[in-house]
């Protein structure tokens, strides 16, 4: 069924390395010519007969990305006419007849800066900041033009993305949100120690946060605890939700519930805000790692902003057929 409505190419593929591990564990190699690349000429011919297919087929180009597990479907709207819109959005987001993603990135032309970035939710709904999937796309984009440093407008407002080396990648957030009507609350309280059970702290980076610290984020039951928070009336438009424990003067780990998805493997907007919580509480200095269920990522709170640093991966390329796209 999904193979009908929804056609993707991977992006990467059987490695000789792969064949010489088959050879180790004593699997025969079946006898014929290899490509230059290593692999066999026949296998070749396929991978490079079904590109040719794919390349052919009508419908909306995607690229599936993800940072430390966090994963987005990224839809280059300058390449395509399709209207992206909520339901979209919320078939794509199914993991059984979609494709599957934590939320949703659309790039258009930029006016004030280079790019310009929508992002949904799972749910359909929008969001103002993603800052994992800002990382994959200013990566892609630099990789694309061969430029060291790319602007994204968002909702969030203009955001500096650059190459850290290494195959890493640094966006600055912009500086945290730490009053209570911007963040936004329903009240006016201590952001820093919030009225909730677990005296949590609230922290804005263009979405809501909430930040509980505990001896064990591991021990926490987060699938029950995250929509509990989620949905409390002290955030009017709903919040992200972390559990963080204090490893070490310049380490912690986090887990993360996101408004609108629920648990993922990583957050960036999430980090950035755990870090600045940390930070305001006197339990870290202003530049911590973060190990997240996906990985680590390193937070820098500086004077110009919330630096995030880490790494991105593009898994594949596809085409949403338009037979999936007049199913919605």
């Amino acid at each position: 069924m999904i193979k009908s409505q929804l056609l993707y190419q991977l992006s990467y593929g059987p490695t000789q390395a792969g064949y010489l591990r088959r050879e180790a564990r004593g699997v025969k190699r079946k006898s014929g010519t290899f490509s230059k690349k290593g692999f066999p000429a026949r296998r070749t011919a396929c991978i490079r007969a079904r590109m040719s297919d794919l390349s052919q087929t009508s419908g909306t180009p995607f690229m599936k990305m993800h940072g430390l597990g966090n994963d987005f479907v990224v839809i280059d709207a300058r390449e395509t006419d399709a209207a992206i819109t909520a339901p979209l959005a919320r078939a794509l987001a199914d993991r059984h007849r979609g494709v599957g993603f934590d939320q949703l990135a659309v790039i258009e032309q930029g006016q004030a800066a280079d790019l310009r970035l929508t992002f949904f939710n799972a749910d359909g709904s929008l969001s103002a900041a993603c800052g994992n999937a800002t990382r994959c796309i200013a990566r892609h984009e630099m990789d694309r033009t061969g430029a060291a440093e790319v602007t994204l407008q968002t909702e969030r407002g203009i955001l500096i993305a650059r190459d850290a080396g290494g195959a890493l990648t640094s966006v600055n957030m912009g500086p945290p949100v730490l009053d209570w009507r911007e963040i936004p609350l329903a009240e006016d309280v201590d952001p820093l120690h919030l009225p909730i059970a677990g005296d949590p702290v609230a922290t804005g980076m263009g979405n809501p946060h909430c930040t509980f610290f505990v001896d064990d984020a591991e021990a926490v039951d987060l699938a029950t605890r995250g929509p509990e928070i989620e949905h409390h009336p002290l955030y009017p438009e709903r919040t992200n939700v972390q559990f963080a424990s204090v490893i070490g003067p310049d380490h912690l780990r986090m887990r993360v519930w996101e408004r609108g998805t629920g648990i993922t493997l990583a957050s960036g907007s999430s980090s950035c805000a755990v870090a600045v919580a940390a930070a305001r509480r006197g339990l870290t200095g202003r530049s911590v790692r973060l190990t997240l269920d996906g990985g680590d990522i390193q937070i820098e709170w500086r004077d110009d902003g919330v630096w995030m640093t880490g790494p991105t991966a593009h898994v594949f390329t596809g085409v949403l057929t338009p037979e999936f796209l007049r199913g919605l």
